[in-house]
Parts: C-alpha cells; structure tokens; sequence
C-alpha cells in the first residue's frame, strides 16, 4: 500500500523522531516530499509505504499521539 499524507503536529511533538519512530516500529517506508517545522508547528507531506495493516497502525499510532493525518493520494489500498 502507498498513500500520501500531510502530517501536522504542535508542541513537544516537534522535538520527537516521530517519522523514525513509526518507521522503526511498524516497518513502513516513509519519504518527505515536502516540509515545513517551525518551533511551535510543523507539517509533513510524505509517503508512507508498506502492507496495509502496517500503513494503517502507522497512521491510527499518529493520530494516538496527536499527530493530526490528512490522506491526499492513495495508491493501492485505502485508509
């Protein structure tokens, strides 16, 4: 499964490894396309690649941390 999503996010998630973290746990590719982290906000524009389930945890443990995910393409399979 592939999809691009915008990630947004505030606070302390700024400092944190959030795209390492979901990579790490959940084995899912993630590539920026675009960004832009300011000290209090930021927002991602990336794609995330993987088996379904893997790309859906990843997306549903985002959200779980606050990260708000926004679908703008998907490619095989759907969130």
């Amino acid at each position: 499964m592939k999809v691009i999503v915008k990630l947004w996010y505030e606070g302390a998630l700024i400092g944190e490894p959030v795209l390492a973290e979901l990579v790490k746990r959940f084995g899912v590719m993630a590539n920026i396309n675009r960004a832009n982290v300011e000290d209090d906000l930021g927002w991602i524009i990336c794609t995330l690649e993987g088996d379904e389930s893997s790309v859906v945890d990843a997306t549903d443990w985002l959200r779980a941390i606050g990260v708000e995910v926004e679908t703008m393409e998907r490619g095989e399979g759907a969130l």
